[in-house]
């Protein structure tokens, strides 16, 4: 298990939100945290405490101002750690080239390979021949409806008919590298992590790499993703963590994560 870092832009700067609020402006958006500095140096904090894997996130829309601005900074983000985070958000088989080259390690795509509410995998196809398989992400961030979870797209606010479960795992890890999911009923709300996702992702685990998103607030959580997974999954935190205006120490968590499970 490891520690996956993070950077969200949003408006063309850094933030924590409550994740089901997002909108272009600010009227609607709920913001738990909003940075006086910028991508490149949260970038720089995680690669001088050597955390490799994470995550820039473009909150904006692709096609507005507001995604010009937030993906001029997320480029600032990756030249300061040139291959040490993946970047995401509006990403397309036609950008994904100018994000790699940029120094992005992976792209991550989620409403790009979604036609409405079905599954485009001739999109997919076309994104990995791109840039290749290997730098592909697939992020599945879902919600729970009627007893099931489903992916959710166009910023989280739309339901798709793609349930989370291990064929639909088994039948997109041909296309990437890895998968993020965020649990974005418990994401931004610092209220503790989603059990019952943590519990469905801990059986195609195994098979896949993982990096699970949503409500950490505290070692206890840390230590809970842990034992659901037995290792397995990787995590992020958001606005818990102290550089985004939170109580937990991300030099305590590193420290946490290098000694759990020894």
């Amino acid at each position: 298990m490891r520690f996956r870092p993070c950077i969200d832009i949003h408006n063309g700067k850094v933030k924590q939100i409550v994740g089901g609020s997002l909108s272009d402006g600010n009227e609607s958006t709920k913001e738990n945290y909003v940075s006086d500095k910028g991508a490149d140096f949260y970038a720089g904090m995680y690669r001088n405490r050597g955390l490799f894997g994470g995550h820039i996130i473009m909150l904006n829309k692709a096609g507005t101002k507001e995604y010009d601005d937030s993906k001029n900074e997320a480029i600032r983000g990756l030249r300061a750690y040139p291959q040490g985070m993946q970047v995401g958000g509006g990403i397309t088989c036609e950008s994904a080239p100018e994000f790699i080259d940029a120094g992005a390690s992976h792209v991550i795509v989620t409403s790009y390979i979604f036609d409405d509410v079905k599954l485009e995998f001739n999109k997919l196809k076309k994104l990995t021949e791109s840039v290749g398989r290997d730098k592909v992400v697939i992020d599945l961030s879902c919600r729970y409806n009627n007893g099931r979870y489903y992916v959710v797209t166009d910023r989280w606010q739309k339901f798709t008919e793609v349930e989370l479960c291990e064929r639909t795992f088994d039948e997109l890890g041909a296309y990437c590298d890895e998968f993020l999911i965020h649990g974005v009923d418990v994401e931004g709300l610092k209220q503790g992590i989603d059990e019952r996702l943590l519990e469905l992702l801990s059986g195609p685990a195994g098979d896949h790499k993982i990096t699970y998103a949503g409500g950490v607030r505290n070692m206890e959580d840390i230590d809970r993703i842990y034992t659901f997974a037995q290792g397995r999954i990787d995590f992020t935190i958001g606005s818990a963590l102290d550089v985004f205006g939170g109580s937990l120490s991300m030099d305590d968590v590193i420290a946490y994560v290098a000694g759990i499970g020894r």
